[in-house]
């Protein structure tokens, strides 16, 4: 359910570059991108999980806290990362 780390490092590979800068904010929306996805899925088994879905809730809020940041800082970065990701239709 939890995001592997070979998950991990494709993420660095491709939101980085290579570099093993994981504080890069592309890189975080990705992971965070994915643990999203996970969550999601197990809360269409597990509807009465209430202490997942909060936490669903807060990857939620960090996940555009930070795409908020960078589409303030990098327009052109935050397109990449969004069509990348697929996040929005």
């Amino acid at each position: 359910m939890a995001v592997t780390k070979e998950q991990k490092a494709k993420r660095l590979e491709e939101f980085t570059g290579g570099k093993t800068n994981t504080g890069d904010t592309g890189y975080q929306i990705a992971v965070l991108t994915d643990e999203i996805n996970n969550l999601t899925e197990h809360l269409k088994d597990n509807k009465h999980d209430y202490h997942s879905k909060r936490g669903l809730y807060i990857m939620i809020g960090k996940r555009r806290s930070l795409l908020d940041y960078l589409k303030k800082t990098d327009v052109v970065r935050y397109r990449e990362v969004i069509k990348k990701l697929n996040i929005r239709k």
